[in-house]
């Protein structure tokens, strides 16, 4: 222990991290790949790749009726 009452803290979540990290690559690689090719489409396309986890979720649900 530390001579000032805190103890260490480890974070081990590197192998998520790489996992969300290939999702993201690959949804924007989808996503980029059916826009229109302007920027504004490229933009709107990465965008979408951060937060279609949420839509899934949201879909499931609604298909759950919950």
């Amino acid at each position: 222990m530390s001579d000032n009452g805190r103890g260490r803290v480890y974070v081990q979540s590197a192998q998520w991290g790489f996992f969300f990290f290939i999702a993201y690559i690959g949804a924007a690689v989808y996503f980029v790949s059916i826009s229109d090719g302007s920027f504004w489409g490229v933009v709107w396309g990465l965008l979408q790749a951060i937060v279609w986890p949420a839509f899934v979720v949201y879909h499931v649900l609604v298909l759950l009726h919950v």
